[in-house]
């Protein structure tokens, strides 16, 4: 049986781990947060002192933290994973963080003869909790290959690529996600201002073109003004932040984008950053002067 370390016990890791853990793998678990330790040991895992320590003890590191200054303290950081890190272990990152600080990790954990997987997820916290994220994946086939079924029971893996592909196509669905959310309330509270009800145009217009899952899930939320998240407002400016800098390192021009981060830092600004993104439909509602409820 293979040992899995586990790095990050947030609103995704925890229940990514416990999906783990009831599925009987063997798991040391670390997070700054003590009371996330012990309620993973309370549930059959083992506590790690240190990034280092639950690299010490695991075959698979798999970490799971806020955006790339974290990941880079935990691989490089006192008593990181590079301290404990030998030859043949893989390490799973399944942060969102920039692709270029994935291959820069990447390269030093090589050193020591382990190998980095880039396997930023998508899904939000209630896949988390059902296992059923969509995981992209970056990196070597043949580590892939040896990390694969561990990556099932906490979703559906693909391999798009080198290490850092995972991340460029996450942040590729973060920002296809985002205009699509702002589309589908931009649509809805035209429909509104129209004097037609938006819950009858998503009825007539779902099963065609304009159909999408964001319209699926995000519209019903509009309708009722419910926002409880589902994927957090700031987590969502977090990823466009890495989108941005990245296309700008690329000189990708991002115009949608870009405009949508202003408008989530909008919503951040009125203290709706913890609420779900599909809380775009709160800034059309105050754009417009008129509520998107039933």
């Amino acid at each position: 049986m293979q040992n899995i370390g586990f790095i990050g016990l947030g609103i995704m890791g925890k229940p990514m781990a416990k999906n783990l853990l009831a599925a009987g793998k063997s798991l040391v678990v670390y997070d700054i947060v003590p009371a996330a330790v012990e309620e993973l040991v309370s549930a059959g895992a083992e506590k790690g002192t240190s990034p280092r320590d639950v690299a010490e003890r695991s075959d698979i590191v798999i970490t799971m933290l806020p955006n790339s200054p974290h990941v880079k303290e935990a691989v490089c950081g006192e008593k990181g994973i590079l301290e404990g890190a030998k030859k043949g272990q893989i390490i799973v990152d399944m942060s969102s963080i920039a692709p270029l600080v994935s291959r820069e990790l990447g390269a030093l954990l090589a050193e020591k003869g382990a190998e980095m997987l880039d396997a930023p997820v998508s899904g939000g916290q209630e896949k988390a909790e059902k296992g059923t994220l969509a995981i992209m994946v970056g990196g070597s086939e043949a580590s892939y290959e040896k990390v694969k079924d561990i990556l099932a029971f906490m979703g559906k893996s693909t391999l798009v690529g080198d290490l850092g592909a995972g991340q460029t196509t996450k942040l590729v669905n973060q920002s296809i996600v985002a205009v699509n959310i702002a589309a589908v309330a931009e649509g809805m509270a035209f429909a509104k201002k129209a004097g037609v009800d938006p819950e009858k145009v998503f009825n007539a217009i779902r099963g065609g073109l304009a159909g999408s899952q964001c319209m699926e899930d995000k519209a019903p939320r509009m309708f009722e003004g419910r926002y409880n998240p589902g994927f957090r407002i700031n987590l969502h400016i977090k990823d466009l932040n890495n989108v941005l800098e990245t296309s700008r390192s690329l000189h990708v021009s991002m115009p949608l984008t870009a405009q949508l981060m202003e408008m989530f830092q909008n919503l951040a600004a009125e203290g709706h950053e913890t609420l779900d993104h599909g809380a775009l439909g709160l800034f059309y509602e105050k754009l417009n002067s008129l509520s998107l409820k039933k």
